[in-house]
């Protein structure tokens, strides 16, 4: 008998147009024979399942089900691809471990961490892990540019510290770039992050684990036209993503090492993808560890399971497949 998968995308951040892009993607690489794939739509207290482009059917959130024409569908496995709240940190995951759902990715713990940038560079630092020099404002604070001279330097970046895309993002070149950078990034949420820029190239690799086997994807070299890897780098192609990275085989070796390591330091789980700056004398620089990567079908994820010479549909039924049995 097949078993119920729900893709479950949208979300209450700037990312949902991303999610659900994700979401379209995924289930062109789940395996239909195998399963019966539904996407769920969920934006603040509307949980829906799209069945087609006219009908949208609401879940039962006391046990994530829904019920058509008087049939009663129980999922058995939900595959998160919300970039942003509330699927990127922790908040869905705890109500999947609630209701005993196995789910694709990282727990409420490792997904919380990772999803507040400062918090996770903070807690890798102790690890020995590189990371840019940072500073976090929450409401209510403020900085001024001096200080972040001081502190910080200039050219640096002004981020959201949640969230993701590059929604919020600038590169600020002088002091005076200072406060409408803050006030951008606030305007996407409750924290902000000031990061010293990193001169050098950026890079990326992707990786997942099962329980009888680690497989760490080939790195891609990401050279966006813009100052920086922005949304419209991201989305709309104004980048060159070079998979494998051009580095040498050492070097590649040693990111691929970091990112198993990452992985293990945080406890993760399903496909997680880890960016990095390299910088001079290929010194690996962390940049942000992604719990819930884009998985379009021009995404990161996707290329390298390309280039690694894997078929994207017995990745997903291997993680899925993992998850059932662990579950059990």
């Amino acid at each position: 008998m097949k078993k119920n998968i729900a893709i479950v995308a949208g979300g209450d951040s700037s990312e949902v147009v991303v999610s659900l892009k994700s979401a379209a993607g995924l289930y062109s690489f789940m395996d239909k024979n195998r399963y019966n794939v539904f996407i769920v739509n969920i934006s603040g207290q509307t949980w829906q399942v799209e069945w087609s482009d006219e009908e949208k059917i609401t879940i039962d959130r006391n046990d994530f089900s829904f019920t058509r024409n008087g049939e009663k569908t129980v999922f058995d496995f939900a595959y998160i691809t919300i970039h942003g709240t509330p699927g990127e940190n922790g908040i869905l995951q705890g109500y999947f471990e609630l209701i005993g759902l196995p789910y694709s990715c990282c727990d409420v713990l490792a997904a919380a961490i990772t999803f507040n940038k400062f918090t996770c560079n903070q807690y890798l630092k102790n690890f020995g892990i590189k990371v840019s020099e940072s500073v976090v404002l929450r409401a209510g604070q403020t900085i001024t540019g001096e200080e972040i001279t001081k502190r910080i330097g200039y050219p640096c970046f002004v981020k959201p510290n949640v969230g993701g895309s590059s929604f919020g993002v600038t590169k600020v070149k002088t002091e005076s770039e200072l406060q409408p950078a803050i006030e951008k990034a606030f305007a996407e949420g409750k924290e902000v992050m000031i990061e010293a820029f990193m001169q050098g190239t950026e890079i990326t690799c992707g990786m997942y684990k099962t329980s009888r086997k680690t497989v760490v994807f080939p790195v891609t070299e990401v050279v966006p036209e813009n100052e920086f890897f922005d949304f419209d780098a991201k989305y709309k192609g104004q980048v060159q993503e070079i998979t494998p990275a051009r580095i040498s085989e050492e070097l590649t070796t040693k990111v691929q090492k970091l990112t198993a390591h990452i992985y293990d330091i945080l406890n993760c789980k399903g496909i997680v993808r880890i960016d990095y700056i390299i910088s001079e004398g290929d010194v690996i620089n962390l940049l942000e560890v992604n719990t819930t990567p884009g998985m379009t079908a021009t995404s990161f994820i996707p290329q390298q399971v390309k280039a690694a010479g894997l078929d994207i549909s017995d990745v997903m039924t291997e993680i899925i497949e993992n998850e059932l049995q662990n579950h059990n």
